[in-house]
């Protein structure tokens, strides 16, 4: 069922919608969720915590893709399932995959910092978009949907060293680029 299908569902709000959005998106956002949290139980409960985000937010918002609407609603909930699970513990799996990026980024601040953080995330993007689609694609594997660097290398059909060398190198782009921008690191 094409993506526009499912939402008209959504808004005639007949239960069909998470049938198809499931039928659809499950093993996508089961993934997203299943790299977080390293755990299959509590990624199928953040997935069927997806299904009922997406009902109560469509309507209003009518996604044009689904995929992406629903793969950051599954990532959000599964980083906030993470973040309360280890309030108390220290270097999860999440946790070695963004130490890789403490170089780059700035250190989090007060929420005055928050305007600064958007724009930040605005760059992010804009640096992302100037990069290959190999290399693109491989940084936001590894930091958006948190794949292992090994997975990526089977995707890719490339070594895992190629991965994390190009990762490596992405992020000394990534640092570099953002200072002369102006972000203070």
């Amino acid at each position: 069922m094409e993506d526009h299908a499912i939402v008209e569902l959504y808004f005639a709000r007949d239960e069909n919608a998470i049938t198809e959005t499931a039928k659809k998106f499950g093993a996508y956002c089961r993934t997203i969720a299943y790299n977080i949290l390293a755990s299959r139980r509590d990624a199928e409960e953040c997935e069927n915590d997806t299904w009922l985000a997406a009902w109560n937010s469509i309507p209003p918002n009518r996604p044009g893709r689904l995929a992406p609407y629903l793969g950051r609603i599954t990532r959000n909930l599964a980083l906030d399932r993470h973040d309360h699970d280890t309030a108390q513990k220290r270097g999860g799996t999440l946790g070695g995959v963004l130490l890789e990026l403490d170089e780059c980024l700035p250190a989090p601040g007060t929420v005055a910092d928050h305007a600064e953080a958007a724009e930040t995330a605005r760059q992010i993007s804009a640096f992302l978009r100037t990069l290959p689609e190999e290399s693109r694609g491989i940084f936001l594997r590894r930091y958006w949907y948190c794949d292992a660097t090994a997975d990526i290398a089977r995707r890719y059909h490339i070594s895992d060293s190629k991965v994390r060398v190009t990762l490596h190198r992405v992020r000394g782009k990534l640092k570099h680029y953002l200072e002369q921008e102006g972000v203070y690191l």
